[in-house]
């Protein structure tokens, strides 16, 4: 392999693990066209819940993300075979925790998942997204109830009770 080629193949493999990065920002702070954006809107998808394309996925994830106050999703590792120059494969595991209370006087109950996501990834123009996905859940756990987002003088970091776009501190990257 030459090195102009292996300098594509690490741009390549950059793109994939910027879009899983990506992927997980904008399911937190609830960004529906940059989730969109992680998709080509064909892309088959596979959830278990929902067996779709992505087009058809997107609203339907973003509206479960949206009923909890508190989210957060990370993926790691990522492992990629770069199987074309504009085809590739992808697994990595993801931990996900969600937090939602019934009503306002309530503590934010919830539950961490641990899965794994087996992706396909295409090419398109200059454009990584990902072509197909399916979730499967390896396992769950309650978690403790959480308070509320009041700033706590003993403990003062801000703590975000986000349920709508657009928060002041989210940055588009």
């Amino acid at each position: 392999m030459n090195l102009e080629a292996k300098v594509q193949e690490l741009l390549d493999r950059q793109a994939i693990h910027d879009l899983i990065a990506r992927y997980s920002r904008t399911l937190d702070w609830l960004d529906d066209e940059g989730q969109a954006g992680c998709y080509w809107p064909d892309a088959a998808i596979d959830y278990g819940f929902f067996t779709g394309t992505a087009a058809e996925f997107v609203p339907v994830v973003m509206a479960v993300e949206r009923s909890t106050g508190r989210r957060w999703h990370m993926l790691a590792p990522l492992s990629v075979k770069l199987t074309s120059a504009t085809t590739a494969e992808g697994e990595c595991y993801g931990v996900a925790l969600g937090f939602r209370r019934e009503d306002e006087s309530e503590p934010y109950k919830g539950n961490m998942y641990g899965g794994r996501y087996l992706d396909t990834y295409e090419k398109r123009g200059d454009e990584w997204r990902i072509a197909s996905r399916r979730y499967i859940m390896d396992w769950t756990m309650p978690m403790p109830d959480q308070p509320d987002a009041s700033p706590n003088a003993a403990f003062p970091l801000p703590m975000l009770d986000l349920r709508e776009s657009g928060h002041p501190d989210y940055r588009a990257m």
